[in-house]
């Protein structure tokens, strides 16, 4: 039987808003050379297909910040309203709550010895991505063989490690962000946080929401 144009693009729509596949690598990242450092994960994701981009750990309220950060990304390339060429620097915008690419950065790693999370992710079935399917498991061994060292494992989609400790493990609490960092990052002053029903994450989170909101 075949397809209804209707139908079909119904299902086109559908397949270019659905959520990427994301690993997330906890680790320690020794950084001597930045620059050296970002070629490395360049060539990785020039290798594998995939989207890879590093952000500074103690930045980083929640694994969920990230995923709904690569999430939004996809769906603004899908729609042609992203800022970036890059889905990883679209990513990393979208996570930083903020429109401003130099100011975005800092959100990233630098150089020295510092806790990072490095998202992997494949953008090979976002409409306008124009990436291939990537080899999502190949990407997370060699950015593990990049960093210092790697903690509990890798996560992916469902919240459970490469290692399989837990199928119901609370992957959030891999993370142990600095909340002065976070407040003065994404400048969360005292009567925001006291009025709020949530705390300092579920601000960041509606920071990254926000920016989707405010185009």
């Amino acid at each position: 039987m075949s397809e209804s144009p209707e139908h079909s693009g119904q299902t086109a729509s559908t397949s270019a808003l659905s959520s990427p596949a994301v690993r997330l690598v906890h680790g320690t990242a020794s950084i001597t050379d930045l620059n050296e450092f970002l070629a490395a994960l360049d060539a990785i994701a020039e290798e594998t297909g995939a989207v890879v981009q590093a952000f500074d750990a103690d930045l980083v309220v929640s694994e969920g910040h990230l995923r709904e950060a690569a999430r939004l990304a996809a769906r603004s390339i899908a729609r042609g309203e992203a800022v970036a060429r890059d889905p990883g620097v679209e990513v990393l915008l979208y996570a930083a709550g903020r429109r401003q690419i130099d100011r975005a950065l800092a959100l990233g790693v630098s150089e020295g010895d510092q806790r990072t999370v490095v998202l992997v992710a494949d953008f090979g079935s976002v409409s306008g991505a124009e990436r291939s399917v990537a080899d999502l498991e190949a990407a997370v061994e060699s950015i593990a063989e990049e960093l210092r060292s790697v903690d509990d494992g890798t996560t992916s989609d469902d919240g459970t490690t490469s290692d399989d400790r837990s199928s119901t493990s609370d992957s959030d609490s891999l993370l142990n962000y600095d909340a002065n960092r976070v407040r003065e990052f994404y400048g969360v002053t005292d009567r925001e946080l006291a009025a709020t029903v949530g705390d300092l994450a579920d601000i960041v989170r509606e920071r990254v929401a926000l920016l989707d909101v405010e185009k």
